[in-house]
C-alpha cells in the first residue's frame, strides 16, 4: 500500500471523523449530518481524541525535528583550533 496510500487513508478517515461526525454536531444546533446513535459512529473514536491525537503527533514531530537538527549541528561542528 505504501506510505502515500496509508497517508491518504488516514487523512480521509480523520476528515470524515472531524468534519462530518464531530464538527457538525456543534455547528448545526445539535442537528448533525449523522445522528449520534447511527451505526457509523462505532467505526470512530470518541470526539475528545480528535484533538488529543493530532496534538501528540505534533509533539512527536517537533521532538524528532529538534533531535535531527541537534545531531546534524553537533556533527558539523568544527573543532576549535588553538
Amino acid at each position: 500500500m505504501g506510505l502515500v496510500g496509508f497517508s491518504l487513508l488516514l487523512f480521509t478517515y480523520y476528515t470524515i471523523w472531524v468534519i462530518i461526525l464531530v464538527e457538525t454536531q456543534h455547528a448545526l444546533e445539535n442537528r448533525p449530518f449523522v445522528d449520534s446513535d447511527h451505526v457509523v459512529h462505532q467505526y470512530f473514536l470518541p470526539r475528545e481524541y480528535s484533538v488529543i491525537l493530532p496534538g501528540i503527533a505534533a509533539l512527536i514531530l517537533l521532538l524528532c525535528v529538534g533531535t535531527f537538527i541537534g545531531v546534524v549541528t553537533r556533527k558539523n561542528r568544527k573543532p576549535k583550533v588553538d
